[in-house]
């Protein structure tokens, strides 16, 4: 996966995000559905932008990208701001 299907994906789940939203002012979905939905979507996005960053981080200093690896979503979602 290159750097532009990373960006796609989270094209992707971003939109994903504005329809469960949407989902749920429509009445499509209770606040749990989406709550749900939302968490898995979220750290589906935060795993897709640490790989990314990795990416960058990894050409920047004259490394191959492609050695990079997705984390868990636990992983990511544990990491300190």
């Amino acid at each position: 996966m290159d750097d532009r299907d990373i960006l796609g994906h989270i094209d992707e789940l971003i939109k994903t995000e504005h329809e469960l939203r949407n989902r749920l002012a429509n009445g499509e979905l209770t606040s749990e559905e989406e709550r749900s939905q939302l968490h898995q979507t979220e750290a589906a996005l935060d795993q897709c932008w640490d790989l990314l960053r990795q990416r960058r981080a990894r050409r920047e200093f004259g490394e191959d990208p492609s050695g990079s690896v997705e984390r868990s979503a636990d992983e990511v979602e544990g990491y300190l701001q």
